[in-house]
């Protein structure tokens, strides 16, 4: 029997560009409801995320905690700010290269 830890939720990159966690998939211009359809599912497609008017869907924060920037072309470890006003969270250079290939 094998004791169950709560481990950072994976991210999965089904193809060059694109990332998913187990809720949204994004590519380098934001969340996308046509890719989370196609790589988790209708059910998925239809989170509250894709159909509240309110919701930036260039930025954003995957379920393992990483945040993306599509006008920074940027992944980070986590979405906070520093005491100066800019993003604390240190840069992902792996999911920034799995999103935006740079």
């Amino acid at each position: 029997m094998s004791a169950q830890g709560k481990s950072p939720a994976r991210l999965k990159s089904p193809v060059s560009g694109v990332l998913c966690d187990r809720y949204v998939c994004a590519n380098d211009k934001g969340l996308s409801r046509e890719l989370t359809e196609t790589y988790l599912g209708k059910k998925a497609a239809a989170n509250e995320v894709f159909t509240s008017s309110n919701v930036d869907l260039t930025e954003f924060t995957f379920a393992n905690g990483i945040f993306c920037d599509v006008k920074e072309r940027l992944c980070r470890e986590d979405r906070y700010y520093g005491a100066n006003g800019q993003r604390s969270g240190a840069i992902s250079k792996k999911y920034t290269k799995l999103l935006f290939g740079e």
